[in-house]
């Protein structure tokens, strides 16, 4: 079973324009998402300790990508941004908790993935400061 690594603490740098997602829990890992705009892309560090996996999804995507989730219960991720060797895999849980696992696949023998879950609270910050616009149904 996969272990999840909550983030309940963002900040945005208003010098820079960096989203950081953080714990508000000193673990001793550092588990830490940082974002921020680059044109039409969006700029991602997800690091866990020494560890980082960046990528650079359009940022238009990424909106429309989140605007679409729905409440899965039992599932940990429904969607991907990305291509087939490194990707965000996205997942909206029944208590509004989003799953975030950037992912690095190496071939077909194994990848290195980040699971991380972004509290309620720091899920709606992150749609307010892309912004994610839900459709209406």
């Amino acid at each position: 079973m996969r272990q999840f690594q909550t983030l309940d603490k963002m900040t945005v740098d208003a010098e820079s324009g960096i989203l950081y997602i953080t714990t508000e829990h000193d673990s001793g890992t550092y588990p830490m998402i940082a974002m921020r705009r680059e044109g039409v892309y969006i700029a991602i560090s997800a690091s866990y300790g020494p560890l980082e996996i960046a990528l650079r999804p359009r940022a238009e995507e990424l909106a429309r990508l989140l605007a679409r989730l729905q409440p899965v219960k039992g599932l940990q991720t429904t969607r991907q941004i990305g291509t087939v060797n490194a990707y965000l895999a996205v997942g909206l849980r029944v208590d509004e908790t989003l799953v975030m696992r950037p992912t690095l696949v190496a071939d077909a023998t194994g990848h290195l993935s980040f699971n991380l879950a972004l509290s309620p609270a720091v899920r709606q910050g992150l749609f307010d400061w892309l912004p994610v616009i839900k459709a209406q149904a």
